[in-house]
């Protein structure tokens, strides 16, 4: 989602006020003057980021040397004001405000860019340039012609082939290699203007967003992963012994990780790729989305109205007409895109769209549903001052469209005529094996991707042990190591699209422990009794009503409050995700005890080294 995505990044909470030549008053400020500051914020800030926007739209939908630039102006222009402002609404502090003016002002506080021009300027050419890196990035098969991201996923996904996935892996890992040169300064830059606003370092900033101190915030994430590490290395080990069935010694280690190009994704951050390797033969899936799909003749638009439907259904509105004329749906023929999915909320009211390449598979089918929750959200807080429409927090924003996608369920197929019957109780294992190879496996790669840029933020990690460090993270969280050997001339982070594009990831994390929250909220509120699996919320108004009233807070209040309002708990708790998946724990440390499997795995002492 392009709007929170990136410019919650560099922009945070642009504050956008008055005009620079503005002079602070020798008397003390009024409520009525703060005020008006803030007015005049959110309508400057409405016409600027609306700018950017349009620029980054461009430039991620025409990639050239020219768009690249001209965002990376719309860039300048956006944080030069914010810069000016920040500094500007100092003047009010210790100021008694209303509640949500004072929320107002903290969350204009909440940037820190340079605020020398050229330095500004030189972060947000640098910022431009590893998006266009990525978004042009090719991999060249010899003899074959030169394919992007998009392309290359399809074979992680679909390949059987060990040594197709090793060269397709190395190959797209190579893209990142001429990132190395200029992501240290880029750091750098973002450093200097966290501290030219009162933090200490740029990670610190990312994290004091949550309406909690950043400490707090660390040991909040990290209790919650705690509480899910001992699932996920069950599942860890179920998934080695069947891949060492499958491949023999290409995936066999003596120290129990799993080589990372045999997890049916580039990054090995989902496994459900992988589903037909991984589930036994006696109880296959019943059934597969994308061989639905395909039979169907369902194209990238009629994927996208599947998932309109799924919201009209539990009563939220149709999506615009502009929706339909502006967004990409598939790759463009003629030009470099970038394809990774990605919502977007152009004009803060209705101009809303989505930049997808998709095909006709479960996960793009999935991805749908997901991005328009990103859409939809946009939508229901677009009467809110400004600075409140974003998420609760981050992660709520991405939690959303997955909280819907969850109701995909036989249930709901069922209803759509894609399948006759109700898969018998026996399926429900390898319906749950795949969405834990979702959901589940996940949770590590989404909290390590963040630890390793705090760590780079506040100098633990020094560039000469950029690769280094990242796949020493890798391996301790997830159990996953290169299937080649790594040196410092490679810059395997930079392959990862939110490394690239500057993108806080800790809110996929938390979007994994969310939207079992909310999913379950839903089903209450739907009348649902059954096992939480199996639950489906379309068509449901009573669930809808739910949902919206949580989308139309926006960032308006704390989102602990919040998250109270919609599911009755003001935490972030793992207990939802732990009920949904329950039937499956039971079974995986089941089948591992009887396969002699022990979960777990040993660091190797020297990351760089694949074997």
């Amino acid at each position: 989602m392009r709007n929170f995505l990136f410019l919650a990044t560099l922009l945070a909470a642009f504050a956008i006020a008055l005009p620079a030549q503005t002079k602070p008053s020798a008397k003390p400020p009024t409520v009525a003057e703060a005020q008006a500051f803030i007015d005049t914020a959110n309508a400057d800030l409405l016409k600027l980021t609306n700018e950017d926007q349009q620029a980054h739209w461009v430039e991620e939908t025409y990639i050239t040397d020219d768009t690249e630039s001209l965002a990376a102006q719309a860039d300048t222009r956006l944080l030069a004001r914010t810069n000016e402002l920040v500094i500007a609404a100092r003047r009010f502090d210790g100021l008694q405000m209303p509640p949500s003016l004072a929320r107002e002002f903290l969350l204009l506080k909440l940037n820190g860019s340079p605020t020398d021009p050229k330095l500004l300027e030189e972060m947000s050419l640098l910022g431009a340039q590893l998006d266009g890196m990525y978004g042009k990035g090719k991999y060249c098969p010899p003899g074959k012609p030169c394919v992007g991201v998009d392309t290359v996923q399809v074979t992680m996904q679909e390949s059987r082939d060990p040594q197709e996935l090793l060269d397709t892996w190395v190959g797209w890992h190579k893209i990142a290699v001429p990132m190395r040169a200029i992501y240290p300064r880029f750091m750098e830059l973002q450093n200097e203007g966290a501290r030219e606003f009162g933090y200490k370092d740029e990670g610190q900033l990312w994290r004091a967003g949550y309406d909690m101190t950043p400490q707090q915030f660390s040991e909040e994430v990290d209790r919650v992963y705690q509480q899910l590490q001992p699932f996920y290395k069950e599942l860890h080990a179920y998934v080695r012994s069947r891949l060492i069935a499958k491949y023999g010694d290409v995936a066999r280690r003596p120290d129990g990780m799993i080589p990372a190009h045999l997890l049916g994704n580039m990054w090995a951050q989902e496994w459900d790729n992988i589903a037909d390797i991984v589930t036994p033969s006696d109880t296959q899936q019943p059934y597969d989305i994308g061989q639905l799909l395909v039979a169907r003749h369902t194209d990238a638009l009629g994927m996208v109205h599947y998932g309109e439907n799924f919201y009209k259904s539990i009563g939220f509105p149709a999506l615009p007409d502009t929706f339909w004329q502006r967004s990409q749906f598939t790759k463009p023929r003629d030009r470099d895109v970038v394809c990774h999915a990605s919502a977007w909320d152009v004009d803060s009211d209705r101009d809303v769209r989505v930049k997808v390449c998709l095909f006709p598979n479960d996960t793009d089918f999935t991805t749908v549903h997901h991005e328009l929750g990103h859409n939809y959200y946009q939508m229901a807080y677009r009467n809110q001052p400004f600075l409140f429409r974003n998420g609760a927090n981050d992660g709520f924003h991405e939690a959303i469209g997955d909280s819907i996608a969850l109701s995909i369920t036989p249930t709901y197929l069922k209803q759509l005529g894609f399948i006759n019957q109700m898969p018998p109780e026996s399926a429900d294992i390898p319906l749950l094996l795949r969405q834990a190879m979702k959901k589940v496996a996940f949770l590590p790669f989404g909290l390590l991707i963040d630890k390793w840029r705090w760590q780079v933020f506040d100098g633990t990690i020094k560039p000469a042990d950029y690769n280094k460090s990242w796949w020493a993270l890798r391996e301790q969280y997830q159990g996953v190591a290169p299937p080649v050997d790594r040196t410092e001339n490679d810059f395997d982070p930079g392959a990862k699209f939110h490394i690239a594009d500057n993108v806080p990831y800790m809110r996929y994390f938390l979007a994994r422990i969310y939207q079992f929250q909310f999913y379950r909220a839903m089903c209450r509120a739907s009348g649902y009794t059954g096992p939480l699996y199996r639950c489906s919320v379309y068509g449901s108004k009573e669930a809808g009503d739910k949902l919206a009233t949580m989308l139309a807070a926006g960032q308006s209040q704390p989102w602990q409050l919040t998250l109270k309002q919609m599911t009755g708990e003001d935490h972030l708790d793992a207990s939802a995700m732990i009920e949904y998946f329950q039937p499956l724990t039971t079974w995986l440390h089941e089948q591992n005890v009887k396969n002699g499997v022990t979960p777990g795995w040993t660091v190797a002492a020297d990351p760089l080294k694949a074997k």
